[in-house]
């Protein structure tokens, strides 16, 4: 996420920290290198000028000047006016209309506002508790109606079925007719997006809106689009009255200049950010965090929350009890525990949540390299029988010949993992009088997490 901006902007960020006296020198230096790096990943040009313009007047100021450490006062100033730009804190979705609350969705062709629809009823009936419908007034592509159908199921809402040959409006009316019927809490309506920005698609949003009077109006953007983003993000505006906005592939993002622009180019706060592509892949946009995040800060309140999501306490104290009870730790034991870790995100997703400094040696590596070796494991796992999970002493010369074929590898690979098994087993056979799960919390849990902690991850 925003690789290239974050890897400048930390760098600065360790330099700055260093400065034991601020001068206008050092302070003029510094903001060249951030303007540099923030036209690079895309920001818009007045955006950049007055996010500087903001920085200077407060670096050379009495709050840096007089501080005992003015390199990190002059951190926390950039951090602050960073998340400043892309707006304050938390904007949460209103829901506060006479149910059904119409949330109407818009954006360019490409954008993900289908995908976008559906993440976003997953998490307003898992955060919010509340009763969905779906429907699509995309009458001119077939397949986007299906796709809702599709994600809508995933997300564990209800679609409303509609057809090309109806019209847009039509569609809303029958769509909100059924909503109120059946007491829905939120109706979420996809519309239809073009290649580009085009009067028949503006005026169709326009009676779109007037038509549902929504109380959200949520402009989906692509993060990866930089200027383009701006350019559509004006239009939409002058459309629409907008309150919201979604970035999706922020994961993707290699310059980060949308999540800093759009914010500024609409008046509309970011109220969430896309992921992953994952149906669960929408988090609530903090601007304080992911100012962190661009600045090589790590956002550690977003590792935590992932890894507490991810990690199942239930499955893990089963675990603890049954080797405390004597019973060995077999091979499904050490499938669960690479299961538990795709559950979290994968590698990638942890790091990306980490501070720069402790994932510099880290980023050395080849992520894409780990997590291929995690599904990998996985793969010779799944090619060995049930009794071989259970008993993984009958593996030998002919048995890990087939599991290799199965799974589509050498056998040395077989006999790597079967060495990493007999390792973690080693480790569990001494924790059979008890205390699994403190083990558990100091092979690499996290504080806070209901006192049972997570597995240590075989990678």
């Amino acid at each position: 996420m925003a690789s290239a901006l974050t890897d400048k902007l930390s760098r600065l960020v360790k330099e700055m920290r260093g400065q034991a006296r601020i001068t206008e020198s050092n302070v003029q230096d510094m903001l060249r290198e951030v303007r540099m790096a923030l036209l690079e990943a895309d920001v818009a040009l007045p955006v950049v000028r007055d996010f500087i313009a903001r920085v200077k007047d407060k670096a050379l100021g009495q709050e840096v000047l007089g501080s005992l450490k003015p390199g990190q006062t002059l951190v926390s100033i950039v951090n602050r006016e960073l998340a400043a730009t892309m707006g304050e804190g938390i904007s949460d979705i209103n829901l506060a209309a006479q149910p059904p609350a119409i949330i109407l969705m818009a954006g360019l062709q490409g954008a993900g506002k289908t995908t976008t629809t559906a993440k976003l009823a997953k998490h307003l009936i898992e955060k919010r508790k509340k009763k969905v419908l779906t429907v699509s007034g995309d009458v001119y592509r077939p397949a986007a109606i299906e796709q809702l159908k599709t994600v809508t199921k995933q997300a564990g809402a209800e679609w409303f079925p509609s057809t090309p040959d109806q019209k847009p409006q039509d569609i809303a009316r029958a769509a909100l007719d059924y909503a109120k019927k059946h007491y829905f809490d939120v109706l979420l309506v996809d519309t239809a997006g073009r290649l580009a920005i085009d009067e028949a698609l503006m005026k169709e949003i326009k009676d779109l809106h007037a038509t549902l009077n929504p109380v959200e109006t949520l402009f989906v953007v692509d993060a990866m689009q930089g200027q383009d983003a701006i350019n559509t993000a004006k239009a939409f505006k002058e459309a629409l009255p907008l309150t919201g906005i979604v970035l999706t592939k922020l994961d993707g993002d290699s310059r980060g200049g949308a999540a800093l622009s759009v914010r500024q180019i609409t008046g509309a706060p970011i109220k969430f950010a896309g992921v992953s592509e994952k149906i669960d892949g929408l988090e609530v946009f903090d601007a304080e965090r992911h100012a962190g995040r661009i600045l090589g800060m790590g956002d550690i309140v977003a590792l935590v929350e992932q890894v507490t999501a991810g990690v199942d306490m239930e499955a893990a104290q089963k675990l603890a009890a049954k080797v405390k009870s004597g019973d060995g730790f077999d091979l499904n034991d050490f499938l669960a525990q690479i299961q538990q870790m795709k559950q979290m995100g994968g590698l990638s997703s942890l790091m990306d949540k980490l501070p720069s400094q402790l994932t510099a040696k880290a980023g050395a590596l080849d992520m894409d390299k780990a997590e291929k070796d995690i599904k990998r494991k996985e793969g010779i796992i799944q090619s060995m029988t049930p009794l071989e999970r259970r008993k993984p002493d009958l593996i030998k010369a002919t048995r890990k010949k087939r599991i290799a074929n199965g799974a589509g590898v050498h056998v040395q690979e077989v006999n790597r993992l079967l060495k990493e098994f007999e390792q973690m087993q080693g480790m569990m056979k001494k924790m059979k009088g008890g205390g699994l799960m403190k083990m558990m919390k100091r092979m690499g849990g996290m504080k806070g997490l209901g006192g049972g902690g997570m597995p240590k991850m075989p990678f």
